[in-house]
């Protein structure tokens, strides 16, 4: 039995939901995961007459097809989905047995437009918490519109397949047998890479709001639920809705959960948030921001939208090394997500630039997996929280070297090596390795604001107690700002002064 009793009592209650006949192809070998993936395939066939087993041959060995009777749906699992893949499975039989899916109704209509052939692959670590989004995108898009087709390859399964192409990080996707994209997806993303996405002019046509929240992480989604509370009119302009969120794994902190995840967090977020009937404008970059007679925010695609107040929550994303080799290499053995690329470094060496708590738990994450992690930290001593670093320093495959300066990372097509100064003699050491997962901390997303607002040396945007800026009607929340700690909870209380702000500035004025 390959599913526990929980497992197997929560599924059974899904397969129920199922409208219509299933047909699983198998295509297994006589190898260990092969065994597994029939017993999987045997154990979901006892569990609901909806779903009929046929044996066959498919591209890969193992794999097997989700398919309506007689019809191909092209969506296929090669490994077995368990881990965060589960999911992606009980949606596929679900939404391939006739099942509505949960999207809106323009997405549907945009991904039965598409015409042409599209075969997408998608390479994931089934501890991967990002690889779900794409999958389930993917196998959507396949059963929606015949002419797309979506094959899950889990990385562990096909080493040989995944070294061959030089993958390593997930998810990643290949198109046709071209590269497509690497990161978490969002079937919006993938649709606008398709040349699918939202026209320029349908957002310019926009009446003007009242607040505009541009950036959809904790603090953005906050903002807009507070403001549209109030009963004005709230749009949200946001890159990716969640924000860094989207990729935290587990979530110990946030007061009255003992713990969730980044993307279930974000789901939440984002239901809240359309549940007050807020203007959410995804997959938007901003580009300007200008002060006229509304506030007008000038978006990357040429769309200008207007508001009578603005609120900046765009966040902060992770900094950089800035060392030869840290661009060249990324998703070449350079990775920031250990959660999810971790895997793929399996039994080989790795190192980890940063000693404050995200290294050094990033670390005692990778020491499970990996043959060695080196920790490179600049200061004489780590940062990390005490219990933390006990917990490191417990670690047989762990070596620690403090008062270090990264000098550059090697490789030719993908990552060899690191070099490193010792600040105290200043000799440079060479250190031979397949990754390096660079965690040094935040940059505020501000860049594009150049000097419209006044920011710190950081760039972080300086506000008053009340969220306001230096610019009369643009508040600002978050991760972006000059808030001392950046915490979930501290950017959501941020967001929330942030539109009380705004919310007082339209009645005085």
């Amino acid at each position: 039995m390959l599913l526990d009793a929980d497992i197997k009592a929560q599924l059974s209650q899904y397969l129920q939901l199922m409208e219509g006949d299933v047909l699983l192809k198998v295509s297994a070998g006589t190898d260990s995961v092969s065994r597994e993936m029939l017993l999987l395939v045997d154990e979901l066939a006892s569990m609901s007459s909806n779903i009929k087993v046929e044996k066959t041959e498919l591209e890969r060995t193992p794999s097997f097809s989700v398919n309506r009777i007689g019809e191909d749906t092209g969506v296929t699992f090669a490994g077995i989905p368990l881990g965060h893949e589960f999911t992606s499975l009980v949606l596929a039989l679900l939404q391939v047995s006739g099942r509505a899916p949960k999207v809106e109704q323009k997405v549907i209509d945009q991904i039965k437009a598409i015409k042409g052939e599209y075969h997408f692959e998608s390479y994931i670590s089934l501890s991967c918490h990002n690889c779900p989004d794409v999958v389930q995108a993917l196998n959507l898009m396949s059963i929606l519109n015949p002419g797309i087709s979506h094959t899950m390859i889990d990385g562990a399964a096909f080493k040989d397949e995944v070294e061959s192409k030089n993958i390593l990080a997930v998810p990643t996707v290949f198109l046709n047998g071209e590269s497509f994209g690497s990161g978490r997806m969002t079937i919006e993303e993938i649709l606008t890479k398709m040349g699918s996405g939202t026209d320029a002019s349908e957002l310019s046509d926009k009446e003007p709001f009242d607040v505009l929240v541009v950036g959809g992480g904790p603090a953005g989604a906050s903002a807009a639920i507070y403001a549209a509370r109030k009963g004005i009119r709230t749009g949200i302009v946001a890159e990716r809705f969640g924000g860094q969120v989207m990729d935290t794994m587990g979530i110990e902190n946030f007061i009255s959960m003992k713990y969730t995840e980044g993307p279930k967090l974000v789901a939440s977020l984002e239901e809240h948030v359309k549940e007050y009937g807020v203007d959410v404008m995804n997959l938007q970059r901003a580009n300007r921001l200008e002060k006229k007679e509304f506030i007008e925010l000038e978006l990357e695609n040429g769309a200008v939208l207007k508001s009578k107040t603005v609120i900046l929550s765009t966040g902060a994303r992770w900094r950089n090394v800035g060392v030869p080799g840290e661009a060249e290499f990324k998703n070449k053995g350079v990775a920031y997500c250990p959660h999810c690329d971790g895997p793929l470094f399996s039994g080989k060496h790795v190192a980890v630039i940063g000693g404050g708590n995200s290294g050094v738990e990033a670390a005692i994450d990778l020491a499970g997996i990996v043959k060695h992690v080196t920790v490179l930290e600049f200061m004489p001593e780590l940062k990390a929280d005490a219990v933390l670093q006990d917990r490191l320093n417990s670690l047989p495959n762990v070596t620690v070297l403090k008062n270090v300066q990264t000098k550059e990372i090697t490789g030719t097509d993908k990552v060899n090596g690191i070099s490193y100064i010792d600040r105290q003699t200043e000799e440079v050491h060479h250190i031979e390795l397949q990754g390096v997962f660079v965690q040094i901390g935040l940059v505020p997303n501000t860049d594009w604001l150049g000097d419209t607002l006044e920011r710190t040396r950081f760039g972080e945007i300086i506000v008053d107690k009340h969220g306001a800026t230096n610019i009369p009607g643009v508040f600002a929340a978050g991760d972006c700002t000059d808030s001392a700690y950046k915490q979930i909870i501290i950017s959501m209380g941020s967001g929330a002064t942030a539109a009380l702000g705004a919310f007082d500035y339209l009645i005085r004025n």
